[in-house]
């Protein structure tokens, strides 16, 4: 059966542009972050190796009143500030691996500029999206919103229960967001995979269900911020809302507006987390229905990850340091471990002793000793150099097995059933066990007693060989560094990350040359009596 379907679900080109959401440059790189940035990473690096034309963009959300304070708190310029947090930010990613593309700075000239350009082109083509008057509410510096009365607990933001709400009253512009009611309604019920998960969906529909509120998208007597095209009627300074600023960034990445940019627009993908979705399924297609302007075609929001089944929270003192856990063995594993416990549908958990459990059972017994195992004995019986020879039937029935899962594993990322990093690792983690099962079931060191035997001996390492490249393969985007590790043991030409999961089914390793080296997953060592 082939491994790539014929058809992928909402696939229109062979482009493929997937952005995450900007982090706030408020603080260091945390868990829930890595979460994001490694599930988009994945699903870029499985598309690439679809074939598909792959744009990834990340970036920093660098104004805002929370930002200003911070900076003032430090006693330093903000601009300075978020030069210091954007650089922590790039150095996590690429210690973690992160194959992003474009690296976007709302503080970039020409993004303030493509704002400043969306901004007049909504004024432009729905003059009365836009209106001025006097506002007044509980803010959320850390949210950066005006809240809602069923988004206060006990006085506080629920979302940030330890940061005092704000009673502002100033005169700001207001986006009609009700105006575009009845078309969100309609682009969900028209496009209902526009936003997956399904319980993120039906989230939004009973927001909807609520009714619209329009939305202030200026503040008075912010400095720090992007200033707002229009003039106020009183002549007070208007910066440009923290959120109108940072959701165009998608946009103006293109190089909107200036030449070239509808080739790259709009969006095939935006990850982001649950708690913004709000914003990217109501706020920003109506702000692109305004402008006159094509929507992205497809939003997923994973979930919040937990740390002993309480949410990371700096200000709450519930955290886990970043580095310490991709230290404890290594990025690689690291990664594979959120993307396989954490599911990326919804909620998970994170713990100490599940990652040393995962990584002990799955990893180090699992593939680092199939691994280890399957290249002794094409050494051992086969001087190093995978054989030409047909499979048994035995073999067939291992190859059968696999591109069947494999096949399966496609639509776990294409898109066709959204975006399930998790149980496209439970596929890799069954064709694991599977191969060691064969290697059980086989007994290669009883078959190589028997000289009569060398051609069924032959088949079956052939076999794991092939097992092997295939799981590398599909390992690349979760494992880049070890998946090429594992490759280049076996004997795989060049970059695992440029084969294609197409061909995977009829992969040949005839003639690879095997190179045991250091073991890819040590065992981790008993703790000290």
């Amino acid at each position: 059966m082939p491994l790539l379907p014929q058809a992928q679900a909402d696939v229109s080109t062979d482009r493929f542009f997937i952005t995450t959401a900007i982090d706030y440059a408020n603080g260091d790189p945390h868990f829930g972050h890595a979460l994001e940035k490694v599930g988009a990473d994945a699903i870029a690096r499985a598309h690439r190796q679809m074939g598909r034309d792959v744009h990834f963009l990340i970036g920093m959300d660098e104004h805002g009143q929370k930002v200003a304070q911070s900076a003032t708190a430090r006693g330093i310029a903000p601009q300075a500030y978020v030069d210091e947090v954007a650089a922590t930010f790039h150095a996590m990613w690429d210690l973690l691996g992160v194959s992003y593309d474009q690296f976007i700075r709302t503080t970039d000239a020409p993004h303030k500029s493509g704002v400043r350009a969306l901004i007049k082109r909504i004024h432009e083509s729905a003059p009365d999206s836009f209106y001025q008057k006097a506002y007044e509410g509980w803010y959320c510096v850390g949210c950066e919103l005006f809240k809602r009365d069923d988004e206060v607990a006990d006085g506080k933001c629920v979302l940030h229960p330890t940061r005092e709400l704000q009673w502002t009253k100033e005169r700001n512009w207001f986006f009609r967001l009700s105006k575009y009611q009845k078309f969100i309604e309609n682009l969900l019920a028209t496009k209902p995979h526009f936003i997956q998960p399904e319980s993120r969906r039906n989230e939004i529909l009973a927001l909807l269900a609520q009714g619209l509120e329009d939305i202030s998208i200026t503040r008075s007597r912010l400095d720090w911020a992007i200033p707002f095209p229009l003039p106020t009627d009183d002549d007070q300074p208007q910066g440009t809302w923290v959120w109108f600023d940072a959701l165009p960034n998608y946009l103006t990445a293109t190089g909107y507006p200036n030449a070239g940019w509808k080739s790259k627009w709009p969006a095939q993908l935006h990850v982001v987390g649950k708690d913004i979705t709000r914003l990217h399924v109501v706020v920003w297609p109506a702000m692109l229905q305004a402008a006159e302007l094509p929507l992205p075609e497809r939003v997923w929001a994973h979930g919040f990850l937990s740390f002993g089944g309480e949410r990371f929270s700096k200000s709450a003192g519930v955290k886990a340091d970043l580095h310490e856990a991709i230290a404890r063995y290594g990025a690689d594993a690291f990664r594979y471990f959120l993307l396989r416990e954490i599911p990326f549908d919804g909620d998970g958990s994170f713990s100490w002793e599940r990652f040393d459990a995962v990584y002990t059972s799955e990893l180090a017994n699992g593939l680092g000793n199939l691994a280890s195992r399957t290249i002794a004995m094409v050494e051992k019986y086969c001087e190093g150099v995978v054989p030409s020879v047909d499979p048994t039937d035995t073999c067939l029935a291992l190859d059968a097995a696999e591109c069947a899962d494999l096949a399966a594993a496609i639509t776990t990322i294409d898109g066709s059933r959204g975006y399930l990093c998790h149980e496209s690792l439970d596929t890799v983690a069954r064709l694991t066990v599977r191969a060691n099962g064969f290697i059980q079931q086989t007994q290669p060191w009883v078959i190589a007693k028997d000289p009569a035997r060398k051609a069924e001996l032959d088949a079956v390492l052939a076999a794991l060989i092939r097992s092997l490249a295939r799981q590398a393969s599909w390992l690349a985007p979760f494992m880049p560094t070890k998946a090429q590790e594992l490759w280049t043991q076996i004997g795989g030409a060049g970059s695992v990350h440029d084969t294609r999961f197409a061909d995977l089914e009829q992969l040949s390793v005839a003639g690879w040359t095997v190179t045991k080296g250091t073991g890819m997953f040590p065992r981790p060592e008993p703790p000290k009596a």
